[in-house]
Parts: C-alpha cells; structure tokens; sequence
C-alpha cells in the first residue's frame, strides 16, 4: 500500500561541524515561524532530497537529481552536477548537457576486462570506454532498444527492440535479428476436404485439366515459399490470449527465455476516477486500477530455439508447465550463456521459485521458498551470478532477508549473511569481488553500508554517522556518495572515502529559518505487547519542546502498512514529523508506533496481520494507549489517534471496534473495504473475497461502523487513484444509514492520494489539530468528563 509524503545554503562542511553547531533545546530561540500553515509548506522548508546520484566513469562529478533550498513548493527536480571534494558548489547543467552525458552515467554490464560498459539511454545504445571516459553512440533511431549484454565471446553486444532480440557486431555495427515474435498461432494450410466435399474436389480434378494445372502450380508455389522462409528468421508464435511480456537472450546466442502475460477470461472492470476539477469545465474520468481478485494477470515462460524458432514451456513453478504465476522475471545469465535465472511467485503468493534453465532447455530448482501467509520481505529483486557460475540471492528462509549462494543445481548452499537484522540492499561490485550492502546489522533504527566479500562472512562497515545511509559507490571503488539523515536533520548528500575517513557535505537543501531551529531527536522507546513483544515507538514528550503536559495524547499511524518509520534517520513524513512535535509543544505525548506488518523486524513482524489487517497491529495500539495511561497517567479516552492510507484504515478499526481506548480520531485516506483495494497489495495478506469472505469481514471498518461511539473526523482527496474517493463515500453512506453522529468528512476535490498543495495540508491538518483541541485537548469535551 502506498502513502506519499515530502522533504540550501550553510557552507559546505564536514558532517561533524554539521553537529556541533547545533543549539542544544528543541525549542531554542529560531526564526522559523512553528504555525501549521508553515509546516505544511514540506519542501520548502526540509527541502528535497537528491534523487538518482551517479558518478561519471572518470569519477570527477557526482550527477543528481534535486532542488536547491528555498525552492517553491511545486518546483521540479531538475539535474545537478558537483565535484565530489570540500568546498565544491552544485551547479544546474542544462538538459543538453545532460543528453550529452547520459550515456557516462548511465548503469549497464561491463565487459570481463571491465574496460567497456554497455548502456542504453534515452532508447538508444552506447559502448563507454571506462579508462577514458568517452562513449561511442551504436544506434540512434526512433525505436526503443534497451537491455544491452555482452555475448558469451564479447563480439557482439544484445539488446532487445520493438518486442525482438537483436544482436549488433562491435567490430562492424552490422545488426543482425535474432527473434521475430509474433502474436496469435501461427497460420496453417489448409487442409483436404474428406466426405462429401473430397469426393466432389477429387471428380474435379478428374474432369478439368485446368484444375490440375492450377494445383501443380499451388504446389511449386508452396515448394518455393517453404524453402525460403527455411532460410529466413523462423517465426515464433505467441499462445493465443498471451502477450510479450519480457526477453532474454542467451550470451551464446543459441536460446532465449521469453515470459508471457495473459488476462483471465473475462473483461476487468477498470475503476474509474472522476476529477471534477478541470481546465474544460467538464467532469473527465481518470482510469484507475481493478479490484482484488478481478482480472489477475498471469505469467507463463519459454524457452525458444533460435535456430528452429521451436518454443517450449518451462516449468519454472514446482516442475508444472501448466501452471501460470502471479509473477515471473528473468533475473539474467550467466556470462557464458548456459544457464538463466528466473524467478517465479505463485498465483497464492505463498511460494516463491527460484530456477536456472539451461541454455539446453532442462530447469532446475534452486529454491523453493514457501510462506504459510506470503511470500516477501525487503530485497526481494536482490539475486544473480557469480563469476564462478554460482548464483547468489537473498531469502527469508531463516526468519529474516539474508543472502544465500549456491550451485546452479541448488547444492552447496553456503549463507552469507545471518542474524536477527536484514540486508535491505545488496550489489555485486563490478569487479565480481565484493557485494556492496545496506543493512539493519547495527541496530534496527539505523542503516549502514557495508562491503563482504563474495564468500560472505566478516563486514567491512563503510559508513561512520549514527543514522540512515544510501551509498554509491565511485568506480574505482576507492569513494562513495552517501545521502545521509539523521531523526532531525534531512538527507543531503555526502562524500566520503571508502578507508573510513570523515564525510564532507555536498547539498545544503533545507532552508535558512528551518535550520535555525533545532528539531527534536524523538526517543525510541519498547512498549510491552499483550503477546509479550516489545514494539518500537518514537515518543515526543511536551518537556522536550518546553511545555506543560496538558494530560492528553495522540497516536500517529504510519502507512503503508509494509513500512519502517520507527528509526534514527528522516522519516518520509517530514510533515507529520513536524506537526508531533507541534503537539507536543501544546502539551500532548505523542507516539509513532512500529506496529505488527511494518518492515525491518523480520518474517514474523511483517505476516502477523495474515488474514486479519486490524488484528495483532490494530492491538499494538491498544497496547500503546495501555503504556500512556501507565507511564503517564493519561485517560483512554483522552488518547487520539490519526494517520493516513493504511495509518487512516487503522483509525477506523480502532475507533469502530477498540473505543475504550480512544477518544478521538483522525482517518486520512482510507481503506474502508479491503474488497475494494487493488491485487498485489491485498491478494497476498487476506487471500481473494470470493475465497476468503472471513478475512475480508473482519479486516474491514465498514462492516463495524455500528461500533462508533467517539468523534471522527475522515478526510479523503476526491481524485485518489490508489484508495478510490468510493471508498469514503461507501462508509458515509454507511454511518448515515446508522444514523451515527460526531463524524464529518472533509474532502480535497484536486488531490490524489498523495497531497501536493500547502493549502490543502494546512486546511487538513487544521481540522485534525482541531479535532483534538475540542475532544480530548485542555478544554475539551473529553476532558470535562
């Protein structure tokens, strides 16, 4: 499930003097205006994190993405350009410059001697020599080619182009196709006429010398054809009802793996979004998505002969070629063209099969990988080869995403990375020596970098700041660009040297008057669990912003569902991160769970929800008004509650079904009816409505409106192509039928799911902060009681 959020100059400096010059109070004197209409200006004030970082191949610039400080709040990201060194400025280069340099930047294999790397940008093909820096432009047409590879004996580099593979000879540029795919059966003669028809053809041919004259001249015509078309590109047909969804071809150039999407019989209803709001005048409808478990596509994979075209079934599911999957990839070759990867999860979502199809056609499996709830986890793309022919990958196996390698056959399987935490990130330097990670080793809160050698065991830790790190590294290994945040301050981007020398700052993105304010560092703190398990929280307390507690508090819900928000680096909703410690400061405690279903703790953690959403994560907020009312004496029903996408869905389960232990809400577009969310977000948590009506039933706050005793407050944008506006308008419609009171609903005619206007965050987050005010803030009704 998806929620959106958002985020120049102090001098540049090293991280370190970042942090010292900070004041030493949260509420310390600043010139930051702390209103919710300020807050709500998001960007322009945390501004906009550099997006898309990459290094030159000669290593002297860093290329981002990104915005300077003080940048309107609807500016665009545009393209940036520093030197990676202290003191160094970034420049805007133009879009011209960019084309110019696309190709240098751009990621794509290297040749073994890692001399020449293949890219494709901007749909067409270069060849970048690594030690000079310079690319060589290999086609330039209005077609799209893309996934560039080198063949097995590097004289020809492959790519893929209007659906069909292509090889280009390096020495010449001479192309030559390789496939040509075709939809629909392939066509068939037509066949003799038996009975009745033959007998009255063959007296033809007995009376009229004309129509055996005709057919003689069919059959030589026939003859003629056939023999050309054997000398031409064989043809490979496509299953009737199956469309081209992906191909790879062999670096030896005898095979390709071709995977297939196909829909259901049946048409799926598309849902359609009206946006009232437009430059005609009139009502347009945006389509948007199918409902869960209406017209799932599904995946099928070949194998095809690229010398007969011959094209046969693989049996990338538990050996059954009949059989198609929820979701099929090919994960790349090895570098002598035997042997592909594929990786295939099942319709059910509860077996993921990871197999290697020689380049002969016969498959093996590697791993079956089976969930009880669903297959998933952070790292799930994270797999290839080894340049002994090995494959490694990451898994769940163990309770947590690690890192596995093994023979091609599934034997010898070796673990390269084990305990309680996750690898979040894992890539195969390009020398094939080293995997670069990004892990949770450390602690759960924070994320660090970190090198290991292919054969796993000992880390070397890259990154030195207590905090949240993305790290590129340069191409000689020798540097890496790191965006770097911590819990107050926001990601900018840093340089450092891989022998662990202190970082230098390269952006300054936040503005003058946010930066005059020191924010506040919330606590992380364990709330007991009616299960025994401690669950994370950030608590922001009235005493850290110089203020008196008013004996009220709320709880903030995180999206997603899926997601980690409980942690020592900028959390993606810088603006519900501001507008806590706005509480704060007027004398709420505020908490920010890590409820069951969010990432970074593990199998377990993440599939406790199976079959029941406002079950075990719903309880953890329970819990969490439980630990208010020990450690700070607060009343249930003195405790708020708001959150958006599924923070907004937590909402209303807690207010419908746990009222004694809230006194207010908050629900920020949500889901009311699971039913009604899309496929590949609910199909794997609560299985399919036509299957499951039991998980769908409890899972979903319309069918326990009836439980609303406290005041709601729902809020919804009306063209939110994710959780449809039909949503909020189902569950209205429901409470009126109830005749249910202290509820409103304030809608956002031009938003999606994602707000974008500081006008309608402030007229939202307006109404929230008073919504608590009047229930259970000082003066409210809450507290009259």
């Amino acid at each position: 499930m998806i929620s959106f959020f958002s985020r120049r100059a102090l001098p540049t400096c090293t991280l370190v003097a970042l942090f010292v010059a900070a004041p030493s109070s949260a509420h310390a004197q600043s010139s930051f205006d702390f209103s919710i209409p300020n807050i709500m200006r998001g960007p322009e004030h945390v501004g906009r994190e550099p997006q898309n970082v990459s290094w030159s191949a000669d290593g002297k610039w860093l290329y981002f993405q990104w915005a300077p400080a003080g940048a309107p709040w609807d500016a665009p990201l545009r393209p940036y350009r520093v030197q990676p060194v202290a003191g160094a400025t970034p420049v805007e280069v133009s879009d011209a410059h960019m084309d110019t340099v696309a190709a240098l930047i751009a990621d794509g294999p290297l040749s073994r001697d890692r001399m020449r790397r293949a890219v494709a940008t901007g749909g067409d093909l270069y060849l970048v020599n690594t030690k000079t820096g310079t690319a060589r432009r290999l086609t330039q047409t209005v077609a799209f080619e893309n996934d560039p590879r080198f063949s097995a004996d590097e004289q020809h580099l492959l790519f893929v182009r209007d659906g069909n593979a292509f090889a280009l000879e390096l020495a010449t540029g001479a192309v030559r196709q390789l496939t040509d795919i075709r939809s629909g059966p392939a066509p068939r003669d037509s066949a003799r006429a038996t009975g009745m028809r033959g007998a009255l053809e063959r007296q033809q041919r007995e009376l009229f010398g004309v129509i055996r004259d005709q057919q003689r001249a069919d059959s030589v015509r026939k003859a003629q054809r056939d023999a050309a078309l054997a000398r031409a590109l064989p043809s490979v047909h496509l299953p009737m009802g199956e469309r081209l969804a992906q191909l790879s071809v062999s670096p030896s150039l005898r095979s390709a793996v071709l995977l297939t999407a196909s829909n259901p019989p049946g048409q799926p209803r598309l849902t359609q979004v009206p946006n009232y709001v437009t430059a005609s005048g009139f009502t347009e409808e945006i389509g948007s998505r199918t409902k869960v478990g209406d017209g799932t596509v599904r995946f099928r994979a070949y194998r095809v002969s690229l010398a007969t075209g011959a094209m046969s079934p693989l049996w990338v599911i538990n050996g059954d070629s009949t059989r198609a999957a929820a979701q099929v990839r090919a994960m790349g070759w090895s570098d002598d063209g035997s042997a592909a990867l594929i990786s295939a999860t099942t319709p059910d979502f509860k077996w993921r099969y990871l197999t290697t199809v020689q380049d002969t056609g016969s498959v093996r499996v590697l791993e079956a990988l089976n969930d009880t709830a669903w297959v998933g986890g952070p790292c799930g793309s994270c797999m290839g080869w080894l340049n002994d022919g090995r494959v490694w990958f990451a898994s769940e196996a163990s309770g947590y995403a690690h890192l596995y390698s093994a023979n091609r056959d599934g034997s010898e399987r070796t673990t390269m990375t084990s305990g309680t935490w996750e690898v979040e990130r894992a890539e195969l330097s390009p020398d094939g020596r080293t995997f670069l990670l990004h892990t949770s080793e450390e602690s759960p809160f924070v994320r660090h970098a970190y090198r290991m050698s292919i054969a796993g065991g000992a880390r070397t830790k890259l990154t030195r700041e207590h905090g949240g790190h993305t790290v590129v590294m340069s191409p000689d290994g020798a540097r890496f660009a790191d965006v770097f945040s911590t819990s107050n301050t926001p990601p900018e981007l840093y340089v450092a040297m891989a022998n662990g020398s202190a970082a230098t700052q390269l952006t300054t993105s936040t503005s003058v008057a946010f930066r005059s304010r020191t924010w506040l560092k919330p606590a992380i703190v364990k709330i007991p669990a009616s299960d025994g398990v401690q669950v994370p929280a950030r608590l922001y307390t009235p005493q850290d912003m110089g203020a008196q507690p008013n004996g009220a508090a709320v709880i903030f819900v995180h999206g997603a569902g899926y997601m980690h928000n409980v942690h020592d680096f900028w959390s993606s909703y810088s603006r519900e991160y501001l507008f806590n410690q706005y509480l704060a400061s007027k004398g709420y405690v505020v908490l920010d769970v890590d409820y069951r279903a969010s990432a970074g703790y593990g199998r377990d953690w993440r599939t406790a929800i199976y079959r029941f959403m406002g079950g075990r994560d719903l309880q953890d907020q329970v819990d969490a008004s439980k630990y208010l009312a020990k450690e700070y004496g607060i009343d249930p029903e003195r405790v708020g509650m708001y959150g958006g996408s599924y923070g907004g869905f937590m909402t209303l389960m807690a207010l419908f079904t746990a009222p004694k232990s809230f006194g207010a809400g908050a629900a920020l577009r949500s889901v009311t009816d699971w039913a009604h969310y899309n496929h590949g977000y609910t199909g794997g948590i609560l299985n399919l409505p036509q299957g499951d009506s039991l998980a769908y039933g409890r899972s979903s706050p319309i069918f326990f409106a009836s439980g609303l005793e406290d005041p709601l407050l729902m809020a919804h944008g009306m063209v939110d192509t994710n959780v449809h506006f039909q949503d909020i308008v189902r569950l209205s419609q429901r409470l009126i039928e109830l005749g249910k009171t202290g509820w409103e609903l304030a809608v956002y005619p031009v938003e999606d799911h994602g707000f974008v206007r500081p006008d309608s965050w402030t007229d939202e987050y307006r109404r929230i902060y008073e919504l608590f005010a009047r229930t259970i803030g000082p003066n409210g009704t809450k507290a009259k009681r």
